[in-house]
């Protein structure tokens, strides 16, 4: 998995909302509002890093988060499961 590239789904847009006060997963059934976390990994799913490579990114960001690969992997799991990504 952490050689896997993600990138949303197609259909799916992430934007900032600022009556929402933060990041929302758009499709085309609704609306998804992500806590700040999730927004963080879902920004850095561009289809072109891997999960080592966003978790990398997000290790050097916040090194005072303990267990965040485990956060970050638990995370991209439910989202692939939920079908807000896929695989490149």
């Amino acid at each position: 998995m952490m050689q896997a590239i993600p990138k949303l789904r197609r259909g799916f847009r992430l934007q900032f909302e600022p009556v929402q006060d933060g990041h929302v997963l758009l499709y085309p059934e609704g609306m998804i509002k992500l806590n700040a976390s999730a927004a963080e990994i879902l920004l850095l799913m561009d289809g072109q890093r891997s999960v080592a490579q966003i978790y990398s990114v997000l290790a050097e960001r916040f090194p005072e988060a303990p267990g965040i690969e485990q956060d970050i992997r638990e995370f991209i799991e439910t989202a692939h499961a939920k079908h807000w990504i896929e695989w490149r």
